[in-house]
């Protein structure tokens, strides 16, 4: 029986005739560039940012340079091509942190139980809460969801399971694909006037900002519930139509809940685009200090008209209400981020059980 593993003299000698960087030559690399780069800034005066450009310049080429002479082109290539993807993801990383960073540290010193339980009800003088804010956000983004995510559910379902290629489908596409680049403005316009011919004009009311940020919401789950619902195998529906399972049951019972951890991704997702803003809920809801929980009367507190308000609006307290206003966004963004989780919870609870 032949032996296909090399002998150890055989490795021995393939080691030394193509000789590897340390595992810590990437750090070496990265050290030596940000020192030298530093050193270069501090003499000619640079700020941070020039600083960490030529740093990540100099560590490109330092880098690829040493793996060239003592590696191989193939491996230099490598390394650079890895280098530049760390480089990258490095960049993409930077504006996300220093906002969070920049959020947390203005808004953290408002954060209090009354900050969280308190409205902004006949406050003089003192810092108020954004209870009311809080509430009228998780409502009206509730409606909004419950709006969107049967309409779009059943619109992915249809354009996967029904229309296909059809010319219906495809103008359904076209006519989403449109949807999703609409302003934000435009659809609380859309729901103002909606609302100002079946009511009259000038009403104000959370339902209102419900339907404005469902017709955001609407494109982005269909779309994301199309994609999750094409990639359930075929030989799911196969075996399901074998048995004589009706398609209608075999969508419910068995490509839904198939594809359940993604579209529950893709509502997330649309939630947090839509979460968010503020020109439609300042057109259709309004402000006001007081907590109203009605959906159907009265104007509707929410977090980002909140945040706008205490910003371009901050009367005769200033710095109390500017600080609100961070507190109020870090909330925001806590919501956002407990959604997210929240997600990948039920995402995983719903996923297809596999067995071996």
């Amino acid at each position: 029986m032949t032996d296909l593993a090399p002998a150890p003299t055989e490795r021995a000698a393939r080691s030394i005739k193509n000789p590897r960087l340390p595992q810590y030559a990437p750090l070496i690399a990265l050290v030596v560039a940000v020192a030298a780069s530093a050193l270069l800034g501090l003499t000619l005066g640079w700020g941070v940012i020039p600083i960490g450009i030529v740093a990540a310049i100099f560590y490109l080429i330092g880098l690829t340079t040493w793996s060239r002479i003592i590696e191989n082109a193939r491996a230099a290539t490598d390394r650079l091509v890895t280098s530049l993807v760390w480089v990258s993801l490095t960049i993409a990383l930077i504006p996300l942190v220093s906002l969070l960073w920049k959020v947390i540290d203005e808004g953290k010193g408002a954060l209090n139980g009354k900050f969280l339980t308190y409205s902004m009800r006949n406050v003089i003088g003192e810092p108020g809460g954004i209870y009311h804010a809080i509430m009228g956000t998780l409502l009206i983004t509730l409606a909004a969801a419950v709006i969107s995510v049967p309409i779009g559910l059943l619109a992915a379902v249809y354009l996967v399971e029904y229309g296909a290629h059809s010319q219906l489908a495809r103008w359904i596409r076209f006519l989403v694909d449109v949807m999703t680049g609409i302003p934000s403005i435009v659809a609380g316009l859309f729901a103002y006037a909606l609302f100002s011919l079946i009511v009259g004009p000038g009403t104000q009311f959370g339902i209102g900002g419900g339907v404005a940020l469902s017709i955001l919401m609407i494109p982005i789950v269909v779309r994301s519930s199309e994609e999750m619902l094409k990639l359930v195998p075929a030989d799911l529906r196969e075996a399901s139509y074998a048995l004589g399972v009706p398609k209608w049951k075999t969508i419910l019972k068995v490509v839904i809940p198939t594809a359940m951890a993604g579209i529950i991704t893709g509502v997330t997702l649309a939630i947090a685009r839509v979460i968010g803003e503020t020109a439609p809920l300042l057109i259709i809801c309004g402000a006001t200090d007081s907590v109203n929980l009605n959906l159907f009367h009265g104007q509707m507190a929410s977090l980002p008209v909140f945040i706008y308000g205490s910003y371009t609006q901050p009367g005769s307290n200033p710095e109390i209400l500017k600080q609100m206003a961070w507190g109020a966004a870090l909330i925001l963004i806590l919501i956002v981020m407990a959604l997210n989780i929240l997600a990948r919870v039920l995402g995983k609870l719903f996923s297809p059980k596999t067995g071996h």
